[in-house]
């Protein structure tokens, strides 16, 4: 009796899709670089340069993902902006010690190789090292049948940057009456999104029928790469913290000096209007703050001299805003007053 043989393929996984898809990320990276000098996708590991004018070059590294804005990328279709939400999450991470990014990587994980679908993740990836201004060095996509249902796809990032010991942001530089700015955010950028989706669904609300949703949610984290550095090389910062999942107190928090205190007037915070239609659906103020950026993406500490130079440095839509200073105190972060969500 002759039996057909088991193959890979029959169990649901696809080398040949998978390395025509390797092709396409080695041509569109090498194409996108302009330098085949280090072109090492498709290899075992990628190499690069280390920036030769640094004088004590200090290595700093990030990972993270996207959560579940994969789900509303699946369900609008859309998939050429939820790459330059995972190059964000992590390059943004990266400023707030000082780091230049030089290099990322990806890991998508997938039921089943699209390539459409691949590419078009893939090409959001590296518009957001473009942004970012560093290079996409490498990177791993694991078909996973099984794991992930039908159309299921997740992604993760990893970034990698350098530092000059000299001007690594830490505590030390956080003084009494530094001034605590925002940055506006782009958006929701890319926390938040279980609740997001669990109000959706509580609500039946489909997003492709609500043009304002559709656009408000599949909306790319706002990378601040370049705005962070031009204000580090100009030692004009002492310390910023970027605004993601635990909201503004959890993460600020984590950049404050002992005996020093984050003090925030919530009333100073410019929200946008997507937080608002999210508060109107029975959320608490509490938990709007320790869940959403709630408008504010990233956030600086300076000296108040240096406030008037640092406008210079960004556009309209992300300039930055006092929402408090620096004081006496051991709570680390207090927050004054509230949000105005009308």
């Amino acid at each position: 009796m002759n039996k057909k043989p088991f193959t890979y393929k029959k169990s649901g996984v696809n080398i040949r899709a998978a390395d025509n898809f390797v092709n396409f990320i080695s041509k569109i990276s090498t194409k996108k670089r302009g330098n085949k000098k280090f072109n090492n996708i498709g290899g075992f590991g990628s190499i690069s340069d280390i920036p030769n004018n640094i004088k004590q070059p200090k290595i700093v590294a990030c990972t993270d993902g996207v959560g579940t804005k994969v789900e509303i990328a699946n369900l609008l279709g859309k998939y050429n902006t939820i790459g330059i939400d995972l190059v964000a999450m992590s390059v943004n991470d990266l400023i707030v010690q000082g780091a230049k990014p030089i290099l990322f990587l990806d890991y998508i994980s997938i039921n089943k190789i699209n390539l459409k679908k691949l590419k078009s993740i893939l090409k959001g990836i590296i518009r957001g090292c473009e942004i970012a201004n560093c290079e996409l060095a490498g990177g791993e996509t694991a078909e996973m049948p099984g794991t992930y249902e039908k159309g299921k796809f997740d992604i993760a990032g990893f970034a990698v940057g350098i530092v000059d010991k000299k001007k690594i942001l830490n505590k030390k530089k956080i003084k009494k009456n530094d001034l605590i700015l925002a940055l506006p955010s782009s958006g929701i950028h890319s926390n938040g999104y279980s609740l997001v989706r669990h109000i959706l669904n509580k609500k039946k609300i489909n997003i492709k029928d609500n043009t304002f949703l559709k656009n408000e949610l599949i909306k790319p984290t706002k990378i601040y790469v370049n705005e962070v550095l031009n204000l580090i090389n100009k030692n004009l910062l002492n310390g910023c913290a970027n605004i993601t999942g635990g909201g503004l107190a959890d993460n600020i928090k984590r950049v404050i000096p002992d005996k020093l205190c984050a003090n925030i007037n919530l009333n100073n915070i410019k929200t946008l209007k997507i937080f608002k239609w999210l508060k109107h659906n029975n959320i608490s103020d509490e938990e709007m703050l320790k869940t959403f950026n709630c408008g504010v993406g990233f956030c600086l500490i300076i000296s108040p001299k240096n406030l008037k130079k640092i406008n210079t440095y960004f556009s309209k839509e992300f300039k930055p805003y006092v929402i408090g200073k620096i004081i006496n105190g051991n709570k680390k972060v207090k927050l004054n007053a509230k949000i105005d969500w009308k």
